[in-house]
């Protein structure tokens, strides 16, 4: 491996942890002593990596820091594209402009071998046959970002109408519905929401008492349990 190549490997796998990476892991994953490390550390430094941290302490890449695009390999290109094809039929109006415009960023700046394997149709994506056009998904994405209660007008699966206020905790994509995951304050438990059975849903001004991350290790653990995760 080239040093070239060694310094990327250290960058992506700073990218792949939220929190400080000890040099000794770094060191172990990359197959380089730890004074090979902190020189590495340093250059990548030198040469305007955001990396926090230092010997003894672990290190972490800011967020926002961009690689350049020759470090993705073949295969790497053929999962962003079939990932960007995927959101770009599946998902709502908003979400699927943005990644047909993300697909048309990265093609414009790869170079041709690439761009050839990311053009590529080996790997498709089916069109549903009723494509979701929920306008409701840009507005539960809202709450989600901006950790805020949701009104909704829900429909449950024996067709009873019900008003809930929920907490939402993330949205499910499967091949055909969405699910929101949400904290239910009418159950005052974590249920399941069909968003195809969702009326009319509302952002609130109220913040969710619990931060998005502790209710999703929360939700997680009821799925353990879970039986039954067709909606409510």
């Amino acid at each position: 491996m080239s040093r070239t190549e060694r310094l990327l490997d250290i960058l992506q796998i700073l990218r792949r942890h939220r929190r400080p990476v000890r040099g000794a892991v770094l060191a172990e994953e990359t197959g380089i002593s730890l004074r090979t490390l902190y020189r590495d550390i340093a250059t990548l430094q030198s040469m305007g990596a955001e990396i926090d941290g230092e010997p003894g302490l672990g290190y972490a890449l800011k967020p926002g820091f961009l690689l350049p695009p020759l470090m993705f390999s073949p295969e790497e290109i053929e999962a962003l594209a079939l990932g960007l094809k995927w959101a770009g039929e599946r998902t709502d109006g908003p979400m699927g402009q943005a990644a047909r415009d993300a697909m048309a960023k990265l093609e414009a700046v790869l170079p041709p071998e690439l761009r050839q394997r990311f053009d590529d149709d080996a790997l498709v994506i089916v069109p549903c046959r009723r494509p979701p056009q929920r306008e409701d998904l840009p507005l539960i994405r809202q709450a989600l970002n901006e950790e805020r209660k949701l009104s909704l007008h829900y429909t449950d699966q024996s067709g009873a109408r019900t008003d809930r206020v929920v907490w939402p905790v993330t949205v499910g994509f499967f091949d055909s519905v969405q699910v929101l995951a949400a904290w239910c304050e009418l159950r005052n438990d974590y249920r399941h929401f069909r968003i195809d059975r969702i009326l009319e849903a509302q952002v609130l001004s109220e913040k969710t008492p619990k931060r998005r991350f502790q209710m999703m290790k929360e939700w997680r653990k009821t799925l353990l349990t879970e039986t039954d995760s067709g909606g409510h």
